[in-house]
């Protein structure tokens, strides 16, 4: 019996997904998934520059990754470019992406607590966006050489001004 529900549900689904969406609502999927990318500070890291010109950027250059690294006592690792990334990845692969841990400064955790259906918004406007640029760096692990710029990400402490208290 249960089998039986299974596949009927299976049916079912497979049946709505095979009516297209209206022009509206992908259009606001799409508007959805802007949003998100931009109020969760996507940008601030994955587009160089972006943070620096308070987000003036075409959209034509948001999320291609970058070069400068966040180093800290996990390595140096860098913002990926999410064009690339998504562009190779299928929706299903994304859901489970998003909810996977990720390493320093990527807050994967608050990303992992987005319904899917905000998880797919971004999917699909990554999406729109279209293949473009190169791949972020590679990690690098602790003690490794890198070669590329990077930002310091550990709690540093005020030896002079610990001293004065």
């Amino acid at each position: 019996m249960k089998f039986i529900t299974l596949v009927i549900a299976m049916l079912l689904l497979n049946a709505l997904h095979a009516f297209p969406a209206s022009a509206d609502s992908v259009a606001t999927g799409l508007e959805r998934g802007r949003f998100l990318v931009k109020f969760g500070g996507c940008n601030d890291c994955h587009t160089p520059g972006y943070s620096e010109i308070a987000g003036k950027m075409a959209e034509q250059d948001w999320l291609k990754g970058s070069s400068v690294g966040f180093q800290g006592p996990w390595g140096t690792s860098y913002p990926g470019n999410l064009r690339l990334d998504f562009a190779s990845w299928s929706e299903q692969e994304w859901l489970v992406a998003a909810r996977a841990q990720r390493m320093p400064p990527m807050p994967w955790f608050a990303l992992a607590e987005l319904p899917d259906d905000d998880l797919r918004a971004i999917y699909r406007y990554i999406r729109s966006l279209g293949a473009s640029g190169q791949p972020a760096p590679a990690y690098v692990a602790p003690g490794g050489v890198v070669t590329t710029p990077y930002i310091v990400f550990t709690p540093q402490v005020d030896s002079k001004r610990v001293a004065n208290k």
